[in-house]
């Protein structure tokens, strides 16, 4: 593996995994505490209207993909910030038509365009210097609003009524961790593919749920462990010659049915030990 680090898109790889791994971490973490995960869901799937857009009109993936899942989710908050019970509802619609509308105009593009796999199953490998720098300024952003809206994130997160009681904006909160996770969604969809990104935004963040009891050191491990999954999923794929997004949720998913038998262990010894 240490003779591919001299290779450009090997490197690129492990920055932008590095990158990815943090951002998911961090909005990983916002969405397992505010329940979104059926959100985000819905969230990535709607996001292949942006690929259908880019593979029609000739447009940057990145861009319009990323405009196209941010216009999805303002309107899905719009919809559903005072009406929760109709969530469920919206999502699957935005869901439906979304992955219609994006499998329509890919239908309707002469000829078969190679993108659409690696959209579909990540393509780590073929990241770009423009990738990484879109990755990293939205990164920049992300820690730039935890450390300013920290707190009251944290009260939206948790208790929304009684951050509202506070004054604080809980409308242009829970738009704006939407949006975030829309974002860090279509970034994660770069990396390991739309069907296994609520994996990767999910199994780092539920191991380390176990390890911490604030929101703050809960973002810090995941993004640690989310980092961890990243390179020996890139070292399974460099020497198997594997698909780079399975190998990194294998990965993960491997550690995490490992801490669920180690943790059922101790709950066993603990119980037959009183």
């Amino acid at each position: 593996m240490l003779e591919a680090l001299s290779y450009s898109f090997i490197q690129n790889a492990i920055i932008a995994g590095v990158l990815v791994s943090v951002i998911t971490g961090i909005i990983g973490s916002l969405i397992v505490v505010n329940k979104m995960v059926f959100l985000s869901g819905g969230i990535a799937h709607s996001a292949y209207g942006g690929l259908g857009l880019s593979i029609y009109f000739g447009l940057p993936m990145l861009l319009s993909t990323s405009v196209f899942s941010v216009l999805v989710t303002i309107l899905i908050a719009f919809l559903t910030y005072q009406k929760r019970e109709n969530l469920d509802t919206i999502i699957g619609l935005t869901w439906a038509m979304g992955m219609s509308f994006g499998i329509l105009l890919v239908d309707l593009t002469p000829g078969y365009n190679s993108d659409l796999m690696s959209y579909l199953f990540g393509s780590i490998l073929a990241v770009t210097n423009d990738d990484i720098l879109f990755m990293s300024v939205l990164l920049g952003f992300i820690v730039l609003t935890m450390i300013f809206f920290y707190r009251d994130i944290l009260a939206v997160s948790y208790d929304s009524e009684y951050a509202n009681l506070r004054g604080i904006k809980t409308r242009f909160f829970y738009t704006l961790i939407l949006i975030l996770s829309a974002l860090s969604i279509v970034i994660a969809i770069k990396i390991v593919g739309l069907i296994l990104v609520i994996a990767l935004l999910t199994i780092p963040i539920y191991i380390a749920q176990k390890f911490c009891n604030t929101l703050f050191s809960m973002m810090i491990i995941s993004s640690i462990l989310s980092i961890l999954f990243t390179i020996v999923g890139l070292i399974l794929s460099y020497n198997f010659d594997l698909s780079s997004g399975p190998s990194i949720i294998l990965a993960s998913s491997i550690f995490m049915f490992i801490v669920i038998c180690f943790d059922f262990i101790i709950k066993k010894i603990k119980k037959s030990s009183l």
